[in-house]
């Protein structure tokens, strides 16, 4: 069975606070979304509270302010959730604080780790740090790094020297516009994971700690600050924001301008949105 559409305006009708992703829902990494920027607009000029729940660890809330400006998307601080600061909270209940951290990611990925207590140290030096931290696959030499990355691992594992895998952003692909796609931190997780596997089956610290959507702590904080559970969530993949929407027990939107393509999704998919959305363009 084909899965009911919705309209822009049955959206603003139904729901009292609207989530919306940013990758493929909003921007792609060099324009915005076709439409994207009057959708934005009209909720400003409505006063429909409204959040930007993302999966993005490469770039800070102010870096991500700047650059919606940027693209004409005029979005204020207070409503970008990132999975970045989500490490925060992470380092709190862990007993993190104070640890030493590698960190694969941009510049913003290290300031996230240090804003939540870690202190970041060159990959190289394993025996400085005991956290690996994997946000992004810019902002480094990429093949470099990640051969560091497992190199030192498996000598952290020769030396039975204890440590963690925190991958705030758990996504494995995303739209770079409307015809290209790229990979990002979840991808370079799953290489890792596979190689610590492979090499060390019985290695119990194999496997990395996913922060982000589909998971519920970035949720909670966009309920936390709407105080309602009658929001939607507004999404382009169905593992990530249609999944975690559906656990969280809010209703979701699968729009088609990014990842997973509406045409041929059924009702018999377990992850299938409430609605989809072909575009922002009527």
């Amino acid at each position: 069975m084909k899965i009911n559409t919705i309209t822009i305006q049955e959206i603003l009708d139904k729901y009292e606070t609207i989530l919306l992703d940013a990758f493929g829902v909003l921007v792609y990494q060099k324009d915005a979304v076709p439409g994207a920027i009057p959708f934005i607009d009209r909720l400003n000029q409505s006063r429909k509270p409204y959040f930007i729940l993302t999966n993005d660890a490469a770039h800070s809330v102010s870096t991500s302010v700047s650059r919606f400006h940027r693209l004409g998307l005029s979005i204020e601080a207070k409503r970008i959730i990132t999975s970045g600061t989500l490490l925060v909270s992470y380092f709190q209940n862990h007993d993190l604080v104070g640890h030493g951290c590698a960190v694969l990611g941009t510049q913003d990925s290290s300031e996230y780790v240090h804003i939540a207590g870690g202190k970041v140290v060159p990959i190289q030096e394993y025996s400085s740090w005991d956290v690996l931290v994997v946000c992004d696959e810019m902002g480094f030499p990429f093949l470099e790094n990640m051969d560091m990355a497992l190199s030192m691992l498996f000598k952290k594992i020769e030396a039975r020297q204890p440590f963690q895998l925190i991958l705030p952003n758990p996504d494995l692909i995303y739209r770079k516009n409307e015809e290209e796609f790229g990979i990002t931190a979840g991808s370079m997780a799953l290489v890792l994971e596979t190689a610590l596997k492979l090499r060390y089956p019985d290695c119990k610290e194999r496997e990395f700690i996913r922060l982000g959507k589909p998971y519920s702590p970035i949720f909670q904080e966009a309920y936390l600050r709407s105080g309602t559970k009658n929001m939607v969530m507004i999404g382009d993949q169905l593992l990530y924001d249609i999944r975690g929407a559906k656990n969280f027990g809010i209703a979701s939107i699968l729009i088609g301008t990014g990842v997973t393509p509406c045409d041929t999704l059924t009702k018999e998919n377990p992850d299938c949105p409430d609605f989809i959305l072909p575009s922002w363009i009527p």
